[in-house]
């Protein structure tokens, strides 16, 4: 089954303790962030109310005693839409209280844990695998119908040889300009 508009927020919400996403791509071609990432590219400064959307639904789900993390898969250098990300995106995500690491893949990815395949896992017992083209621009969203085991143990690896953002950033502070 395949998700979009009303029907991926729908299945989204729905999850009653917790989201956790693995994002892969090394660029996102998404047509509602064309504009700030033109900006950032052009050395603009960041607008006020930069992906205040979302924000706005981690609010709602740190109301409700929810919990939203992923695991950001990156190798050096940094693409230009990762530095964007971890320059105007993820900061703002992590102050409204999203849980975002980064696995550094460049020296080689931990034993086990492919990293060919975006998804969303919603309380470990629903999965959406979240399809793209080679430039970053996604195809669909498929509900995934199959064992989640291994999902449940990619997760744990890809969050045990993460750091948070902070910590990568320290480790790893010539990343961004």
């Amino acid at each position: 089954m395949y998700l979009d508009g009303d029907a991926w927020v729908k299945f989204f919400d729905a999850f009653k303790g917790e989201a956790f996403r693995l994002e892969v791509q090394p660029t996102y071609t998404m047509p509602a962030e064309s504009e700030s990432f033109a900006r950032f590219l052009q050395g603009e400064p960041k607008l006020p109310g930069h992906n205040a959307r979302w924000h706005k639904r981690l609010a709602e789900y740190m109301d409700q005693g929810k919990s939203v993390g992923r695991v950001r898969v990156v190798r050096r250098p940094l693409t230009d839409y990762q530095r964007y990300q971890f320059s105007w995106g993820i900061p703002g995500n992590i102050a409204h209280g999203e849980d975002i690491r980064v696995l550094d893949a460049t020296d080689g990815v931990p034993d086990g844990l492919p990293i060919d395949q975006d998804w969303w896992m919603f309380d470990e017992e629903r999965l959406v695998h979240l399809n793209y083209r080679p430039d970053g621009t996604q195809i669909n969203r498929e509900v995934f119908e199959g064992d989640l085991q291994p999902y449940r143990e990619w997760k744990r690896i890809a969050i045990e040889h993460a750091l948070p953002l902070a910590d990568y950033l320290k480790a790893h502070g010539d990343v961004l300009p």
